[in-house]
């Protein structure tokens, strides 16, 4: 766990610089794909460090996010058979029992697999990169990654601005279970809402 505790602090790092906000850039947009580290707590410092800018740096983690998801698809679709032998050895999370089971969830709800990794701590990027590998409808596959992703990040960043550093330290340390228990929430009440009508 060292090298990867090293690279967490070398990423919370960027909040202290003056390239913060292009450092979340392009974290997100790496973390989509093959990146170890999630970009939400450097959204949190950056938050923390500029309150009024939180939503701003909400939106910038939601593009590059998207942009990033969209560059796995496009891997998974047009090279997987190229690279997929280096991506299952060093990227965590991505091996051939995950898109197995990722494409178990495809045939069954494409829209709402996309979602939950978007929004909950599951490796989104396994879910990336298999749309493409196993075609999931692009303009579905971009829906629920922009309303995961923007969901998961605003609400981070809508905390912060409105609760400051206390509610910081409460998303960071119970981030997965918050994560999780919204992520089901919500599903829970598009499923009612579904059988109601």
């Amino acid at each position: 766990m060292k090298p990867l505790r090293k690279l967490y602090d070398w990423v919370l790092h960027w909040a202290d610089t003056p390239h913060g906000t292009a450092a979340l850039f392009l974290l997100a947009l790496a973390e989509s794909s093959f990146f170890p580290v999630p970009p939400d707590p450097l959204l949190i410092a950056l938050c923390l460090g500029a309150a009024t800018r939180s939503l701003r740096f909400a939106a910038v983690a939601t593009a590059a996010s998207v942009a990033g998801g969209i560059v796995g698809y496009l891997i998974g679709a047009g090279a997987w058979n190229l690279v997929q032998g280096p991506f299952y050895a060093y990227v965590p999370g991505v091996s051939p029992e995950s898109f197995e089971r990722v494409r178990a969830l495809y045939d069954r709800y494409d829209f709402w697999a996309v979602f939950l990794a978007g929004l909950t701590p599951i490796p989104y990027k396994v879910f990336t990169l298999s749309a493409g590998v196993f075609r999931i409808n692009f303009p579905v596959f971009v829906f629920a990654s922009l309303l995961s992703r923007g969901l998961r990040f605003f609400a981070i960043a809508g905390l912060i601005y409105r609760f400051g550093p206390n509610i910081a330290l409460f998303i960071d340390r119970h981030f997965d279970r918050l994560a999780w228990a919204f992520g089901v929430l919500l599903v829970g009440g598009f499923l009612l809402i579904r059988l109601a009508v």
